[in-house]
């Protein structure tokens, strides 16, 4: 059993010098992430910046702004938010801008299949919108067969009885970039999430993928 509390901001975020956002960065600006996905989709979108690799927990990589002499890191908004340090961000930046991470910004909780005490105890925390929205990332991923050597992204939105899927799967030089988004009966939000991926493999994405696997 698979239980998904509400899901916190599935953003990424920027926390830059002098408070810039990212269409403010000067050319050949220098930013941080330890992500394919962030680095492919900030070289795709801008590709006058400088991608440096990041490691670390949030502390490191923030403090990296000044011993490495970077001029932002993109981070995940939920560990900003959960740490309190929301008033740091430079950006919050839209789906729209960068899709997020399958999942991002969740916390799964897994029982045992056999335990029925242990689900009995920890299902009032389930979010059925977040359930939802979350199982058709996961239905998007799980069909793509892909990991975490290629940039794979992907978000749901539900609305009503319906819902949004849109994801995307990018190669490594962010040079190629393949998305596409599905809607439908909220009801059928793993089967819209496979499908979204199907006719990303059909359009491209397998051979990439191959490439890579």
């Amino acid at each position: 059993m698979l239980v998904t509390p509400l899901r916190e901001d599935p953003r990424d975020v920027l926390i830059s010098r002098g408070d810039r956002k990212l269409e403010e960065m000067p050319h050949g600006a220098k930013i941080g992430t330890g992500s394919l996905r962030r680095a492919f989709q900030l070289r795709n979108r801008m590709p006058d910046l400088e991608i440096v690799p990041l490691r670390g927990n949030l502390d490191t990589r923030i403090r990296k702004l000044e011993t490495e002499g970077l001029d932002g890191v993109i981070l995940a908004a939920a560990g900003i938010r959960r740490m309190g340090w929301a008033s740091r961000v430079s950006q919050f930046i839209p789906v729209e801008l960068m899709l997020p991470a399958v999942g991002q910004g969740v916390i799964g909780i897994e029982t045992r299949r056999d335990d029925a005490r242990c689900r009995e105890v920890v299902a009032f925390l389930n979010d059925p919108v977040t359930f939802c929205e979350v199982g058709a990332e996961r239905g998007f991923l799980k069909r793509l067969g892909g990991g975490c050597q290629l940039p794979i992204a992907a978000f749901a939105k539900k609305n009503d009885a319906e819902i949004a899927v849109e994801g995307l799967v990018g190669s490594l030089d962010g040079r190629t970039v393949i998305s596409h988004r599905v809607t439908g009966p909220a009801t059928a939000f793993a089967k819209l999430g496979e499908n979204l991926a199907e006719h990303i493999l059909e359009q491209g994405g397998r051979a990439l993928l191959d490439a890579v696997y």
